[in-house]
């Protein structure tokens, strides 16, 4: 039998649970994915954070989980789990019935038209083209890494700061065009991507011992306009050409390892040091 929002729907109103619990099954609900690759998701499963449960149903955390665990123990069989860290969203899964259930609560074929329709799926599809685009709203990934971040170890970073990340750890690794998948498994790995491991040899640097590159990194923010700073971006444009400018961000961002906006702000820094633009 495959089941559909209208078969867990029936299953909720037979459900011997409180009021609440009908409430809190029911918002769940409308958070699952039919289709593999929804919101970056596995077929069944929803993705919240407890605080948005909470808020969404108006009670404190301590109410909500007394609720989740009704839930649990229902006939429902509500089971959740955190697979991508700590602070990630929870998962949760709706468990099968026990026991011989009426042939009414598999849907008919009209009530899973939505589940079927392919434009309801996330679908990471195509090539992205490295050193492209660099603003994210301007291209077609935008909605995309926003609905797949919910579930995903990112799911609290601005989509450009992910972005500019992707780009830079491609240019770095000199790749012109990958497949758009990529992009949904370097979120996936978003704790380990970024940032190569260090080997056994390395050692943590103490305070009484600073970084010699975050500090040069730091020298040239300081030298930055500190103000205006679209203006001088602007200017500097003008001055070395739109594509010269995007070549010295993305040599920023590989060189420190830096977001896009501290290695903007070391271009500025570094223009003004060499007299291109003042402060």
């Amino acid at each position: 039998m495959t089941l559909t929002t209208g078969a867990i729907l029936r299953r909720i109103t037979e459900a011997n649970l409180s009021a609440s619990c009908h409430k809190l099954a029911t918002i769940i609900l409308d958070g699952i994915a039919w289709k593999d690759g929804y919101n970056g998701l596995t077929r069944g499963t929803a993705a919240f954070t407890l605080a948005h449960l909470a808020e969404k149903m108006g009670v404190s955390r301590q109410h909500l989980t007394a609720l989740l665990a009704e839930l649990a123990d229902s006939s429902l069989a509500l089971v959740r789990w955190k697979p991508n860290g700590k602070y990630a969203p929870w998962l949760f899964r709706f468990g099968e019935v026990e026991g011989d259930r009426s042939e009414d609560v598999a849907s008919a074929t009209g009530d899973t038209s939505l589940s079927e329709d392919s434009k309801h799926k996330t679908i990471f599809s195509g090539r992205i083209e490295i050193g492209g685009q660099t603003n994210i709203y301007r291209t077609p990934w935008a909605d995309l890494i926003r609905h797949a971040k919910s579930s995903l170890p990112c799911w609290n970073v601005d989509i450009q700061a992910i972005w500019d990340r992707f780009i830079a750890f491609n240019m770095a690794r000199g790749n012109t065009a990958v497949p758009a998948g990529f992009l949904l498994g370097f979120m996936r790995r978003w704790r380990t991507s970024p940032v190569a491991a260090p080997g056994p040899t390395e050692t943590r640097r103490t305070q009484c011992e600073p970084d010699p590159v975050e500090q040069k990194l730091q020298r040239l923010i300081q030298a930055a306009p500190s103000k205006n700073r679209e203006f001088h971006a602007s200017e500097l444009g003008r001055r070395i050409g739109q594509a010269s400018y995007e070549a010295r961000v993305f040599a920023m961002v590989r060189k420190f390892g830096c977001l896009r906006f501290a290695a903007t702000l070391a271009v500025h820094g570094q223009a003004v040091i060499a007299g291109e633009i003042t402060r």
